[in-house]
């Protein structure tokens, strides 16, 4: 009997000490659910509050409470802002702005970004951290000076050129820190290869480098075009008129001095929205590919 114990007893603690681990990992999966389930909530309720407000109609607009699921669907307010002239001449325009910017911002910024990490020079680090520090700087302090600079010497007011310029100082530090440590990284031997063959520096960046960067450089492009197109401060400040305003400051126009239009401002809010919804869903897979590649290396 006593042996039969000394067998038993181990056993049997066993068995408790896998049914506890059991429970532990089980509390531990239900933890990770549970805030996934309030991070995507805590997303997504603006977005759909949104919505819900863009397709009410009447009374139920200013209904007080409001109602949280709508009684009357319509799609009136979508209609009246994609019938209006000025707000589909604002769309035009940030897309113009945005897509310049980004493809600029990628221009100049895999030059400088190779720049930095295949050349040695004193003071290297000092120079990206001040590349970096321009977006620790205040851009609502910039507005003056460039508002003087655009309506004086320039005379670049009201026009693309005025939103592309400031938007650049945003897009394109960021750029390069990006980049510069994909291209970092990169073994510097298949550029001697391509020199080896024949091909320049700028070939070799073009045809070798680049393509191996993928990822980064479209993560890259695609938070630049992001930033561009939900920018607000500078459209309000330097553009005058439906010329050159782009759509973030277009949405005002459904508001006047007495009146709010709520469902027309959520459903241009949700038309705004909507290509920058679709850009990340359709290319998920390069962001996450170059954040994580860029998370990794660097």
């Amino acid at each position: 009997m006593a042996v039969q114990k000394q067998v038993l007893m181990p056993t049997h603690m066993h068995v408790e000490e896998t049914t506890k681990t059991t429970k532990e990992w089980n509390w531990g999966v239900f933890g990770r659910y549970l805030a996934v389930i309030l991070i995507v909530f805590v997303s997504l309720a603006p977005l759909y509050w949104t919505f819900m407000t863009s397709v009410k109609e009447g009374l139920e607009l200013s209904a007080a409470p409001p109602t949280l699921f709508p009684r009357t669907f319509s799609l009136e307010n979508y209609q009246h802002v994609l019938t209006t002239p000025t707000f589909l001449l604002a769309l035009r325009n940030s897309a113009i702005v945005a897509g310049a910017t980004t493809l600029l911002s990628l221009f100049f910024g895999i030059f400088c970004s190779y720049a930095i990490a295949r050349t040695n020079f004193i003071g290297k680090p000092l120079v990206l951290s001040c590349v970096l520090s321009v977006n620790m700087f205040p851009f609502i302090a910039m507005v003056g000076p460039l508002y003087i600079l655009f309506t004086g010497p320039f005379y670049v007011y009201n026009t693309y050129l005025a939103l592309i310029i400031p938007d650049l100082v945003i897009t394109l530090p960021l750029t390069i820190w990006f980049l510069a440590s994909f291209f970092r990284d990169l073994p510097a031997d298949l550029e001697e290869a391509a020199r080896t063959d024949g091909a320049s520096r700028l070939q070799a960046l073009w045809y070798v480098v680049v393509p191996l960067t993928a990822p980064g450089v479209f993560a890259a492009a695609i938070l630049s075009f992001i930033a561009v197109w939900n920018d607000f401060l500078f459209g309000l400040v330097l553009t005058a008129d439906e010329q050159a305003k782009p759509v973030t400051v277009a949405i005002t126009q459904f508001s006047s001095e007495h009146t709010i239009a709520y469902g027309e401002l959520a459903a241009a809010a949700i038309i705004v929205t909507l290509p920058l919804v679709l850009l990340v869903l359709f290319l998920q897979r390069r962001i996450v590919s170059g954040l994580t590649a860029g998370a990794v290396k660097g």
